[in-house]
């Protein structure tokens, strides 16, 4: 399981603003959050960059 979503409404984002700074769709930040799918390892620095983290932070 990921951490986006604690990580998202920590940063303030709503997930239509987040998927925006990606370029991907709402739907993709959605399944990230809640477990059908991951982020494609391109996104993982991209992410942790936005919510001022490492990688491994987002998932634990």
């Amino acid at each position: 399981m990921t951490n986006i979503k604690k990580l998202r409404e920590k940063s303030g984002l709503s997930q239509i603003e987040l998927s925006k700074l990606l370029n991907v769709g709402q739907s993709a930040v959605s399944m990230w959050e809640n477990g059908t799918n991951v982020p494609k390892t391109e996104m993982l620095p991209k992410l942790a960059k936005i919510f001022g983290c490492t990688i491994d932070e987002l998932f634990k």
